[in-house]
């Protein structure tokens, strides 16, 4: 009777394990797409952004990696495939900031030269 209990038991935990793992399994794919498609739109908005003219390393890189992350999807080989998407996500990420930034230097530098110019007027003016 023990014996029996005990195999038993035994029978459901190997059940439950090999369900847990078809589940994991059956669950890979589904991710790794989400996490493709979600990498494709940040290497789309960070080339919206002006990555492409600002940080063309960058961008370079996540689209490099979104290719490969593809290639890997496409041969269903989705652990690959979420590890390079979330890298490529990341390349974007940083390509979209880095073009950000540039934006706002090249804008802190054209108000800057505004004001040096302005100044140089208001102080003609005073000076007649």
């Amino acid at each position: 009777m023990d014996m029996n209990r005990f195999t038993t038991g035994l029978g459901r935990a190997a059940a439950a394990a090999a369900l847990l793992a078809l589940t994991a399994c059956a669950s890979q794919k589904a991710p790794a797409t989400a996490d493709v498609a979600v990498s494709r739109n940040a290497v789309e908005n960070a080339v919206q952004a002006g990555a492409a003219d600002l940080a063309p390393a960058e961008i370079t890189a996540a689209r490099a990696k979104m290719m490969r992350a593809n290639e890997a999807l496409a041969a269903k080989d989705y652990k690959l495939a979420r590890e390079l998407a979330m890298q490529a996500q990341a390349d974007a990420q940083l390509a979209q900031s880095k073009a950000n930034s540039a934006k706002a230097t090249a804008a802190s530098n054209a108000l800057n030269e505004d004001l040096r110019v302005l100044r140089q007027e208001v102080d003609r003016a005073n000076s007649q």
